[in-house]
């Protein structure tokens, strides 16, 4: 199987059966995101442990299968990880999809490296980013 096939395997496996979609009520902190430009909105939920690290974290939303996907996939990724971690995760995620993707070491990204054929198609990067930049607004909140 190619890389490409695997990826698009993990991209429609996550589309079709999302992880982690659910609200949560009780929670450190929330925020939403949405792309005007094609509907798509995504709710973060998190919460930290008292070490700082992400216990549990959700979305909830609709938009197209990448939106819902990289959702899926960055809310499996982040539990057990302190801010710092994930803010780095996500400046990795996001150049990865901003440039060719040769230049960026991707090494850490886990299954959210399946969404770096999204940068293809410079439209639907809002739709694989809507997530992480909900995740990040999210952990501004924290104190």
């Amino acid at each position: 199987m190619e890389l490409d096939e695997l990826y698009q395997e993990v991209i429609l496996d996550h589309a079709k059966r999302p992880r982690n979609r659910r609200e949560l009520p009780q929670c450190t902190a929330v925020a939403h995101g949405d792309n005007p430009s094609c509907g798509d909105e995504i709710t973060v939920f998190v919460n930290l442990g008292p070490d700082g690290r992400i216990t549990e974290t959700t979305f909830t939303g609709s938009g197209c299968a990448i939106s819902q996907a990289s959702a899926s996939i960055l809310t499996t990724q982040v539990i057990g990880k302190t801010r710092p971690e994930v803010e780095a995760l996500i400046k990795t995620y996001h150049a990865t999809l901003a440039t060719d993707g040769e230049s960026v070491d991707a090494d850490g990204l886990g299954n959210l490296a399946a969404m770096g054929g999204v940068r293809k198609f410079p439209q639907r990067v809002k739709c694989a980013t809507l997530a992480s930049h909900a995740l990040g607004n999210a952990l501004a909140q924290v104190p």
